[in-house]
């Protein structure tokens, strides 16, 4: 039986019940002060406990899809090769550098920055929108090697889920090792990659809008965050010069700033990202009560009723085990043929909402992402 059968919860449900009314049977026969008695107690109080949050995980789980599969919850899944199934039809203020950290698993290559590249944990200044957040930089190996001394690179912002950190994007997701193996593999060209949470207006979830008498969220990402890059690294203009990726919330940011600033972002990836804004008590009223406002910021009604954009997009998710995401992406899809807007994907066929499932996905997306992105000039 599958993780998310409902069989399995009405056994484990049943389980529980069976544990508390077991429980409450055989106390009287453990009130006693002997340490087997005592024992028994301990048993019977973990054993309940076990019983009631297995039940309460697996009801969790169904609900909010985080585990699609047992192999998905025990990191089991086939970690094979995905494919991308291509669409046919102000002022300037720099980046605040605060710390550099060693790139992880990058055997035997070394600590030199020449060879593993370095990641500097970084503190994003909004000149223009007042907003700011800590983030983390990763300058690849040809960023330090003299061949590149004079080169400007291409640079992807990839934005983690809310409320998550930044540092989950090496953590449980580990950017910048796979865009060094990618790179060393000549699967991608060199590109400076920007860790950072979706929201510069913590602990609010901003879902990357311009709210009305409010934080700027989309002004900050498009506008503020490249102009620190720009001014503090080597970094690319024009063409091809900023991408972005994303999972979860982030995948929903980088699909709206790609679609709203094509001549900011040339192409953009979403990991099992959605395509409305959430409305919820941590987002608040995003949009000043504006109907409109709220229409745009559903990605697949402004491919139907506004001009679509000329960019590159790629949608990552699974078929089974995410709720609605794969009927709301081959909404989007659709809305998308036809347009000057090129929607690529990659669908498993399952996988549920969490960092196992992304991490299937991310050597193919940033292998796609780069082939995006303009070579360092």
């Amino acid at each position: 039986m599958g993780l998310t059968s409902h069989k399995v919860l009405a056994l484990s449900a049943l389980f529980s019940v069976l544990m508390v009314a077991g429980t409450v049977w055989v106390w009287p026969r453990l009130a006693r002060r002997s340490w087997r008695a005592v024992l028994g107690r301990l048993v019977t109080i973990v054993g309940t406990q076990l019983a009631v949050m297995c039940t309460l995980g697996l009801v969790a789980n169904n609900y909010f899809a985080f585990y699609s599969s047992w192999a998905d919850l025990l990191g089991t899944n086939d970690d094979g090769p995905v494919t991308i199934q291509n669409q046919l039809l102000g002022r300037t203020k720099g980046v605040e550098r605060i710390s550099s950290e060693n790139v992880r698993d990058t055997g035997a290559l070394g600590r030199d920055p020449a060879q593993v590249g370095r990641l500097e944990k970084v503190r994003l200044p909004g000149a223009a929108t007042g907003l700011s957040t800590e983030g983390y930089v990763y300058l690849p190996p040809q960023y330090f090697q003299a061949a590149f001394q004079d080169k400007r690179f291409p640079a992807a912002i990839a934005i983690t889920g809310f409320p998550g950190d930044a540092k989950n994007l090496i953590t449980k997701l580990n950017y910048p090792a796979v865009q060094l193996k990618l790179t060393v593999e000549n699967k991608t060209k060199p590109t400076v990659l920007v860790l950072m949470r979706p929201s510069p207006a913590m602990p609010r979830d901003t879902e990357c809008e311009d709210v009305p008498g409010g934080p700027q969220s989309d002004r900050y990402f498009s506008e503020d965050v490249p102009s620190a890059l720009r001014s503090s690294y080597r970094i690319a203009q024009g063409p091809g010069s900023l991408g972005v990726i994303g999972n979860s919330t982030g995948g929903y940011c980088a699909l709206k700033l790609a679609m709203r600033h094509p001549d900011v972002f040339s192409a953009a990836v979403s990991l099992s990202g959605y395509y409305r804004a959430a409305e919820d008590p941590t987002t608040g009223d995003l949009f000043g009560g504006d109907a409109q406002r709220r229409e745009q910021a559903d990605l697949s009604w402004r491919l139907a009723h506004l001009p679509a954009p000329g960019t590159a997009l790629l949608v990552g998710g699974s078929r089974e085990g995410d709720g609605d995401y794969f009927t709301e992406t081959e909404r989007f899809r659709a809305a998308a043929k036809g347009t000057a807007t090129t929607v690529s994907a990659i669908t498993l066929d399952t996988g549920g909402h969490n960092f196992n499932t992304w991490s299937r996905m991310l050597p193919a997306s940033l292998g796609w992402l780069g082939g995006h992105l303009a070579d360092p000039s």
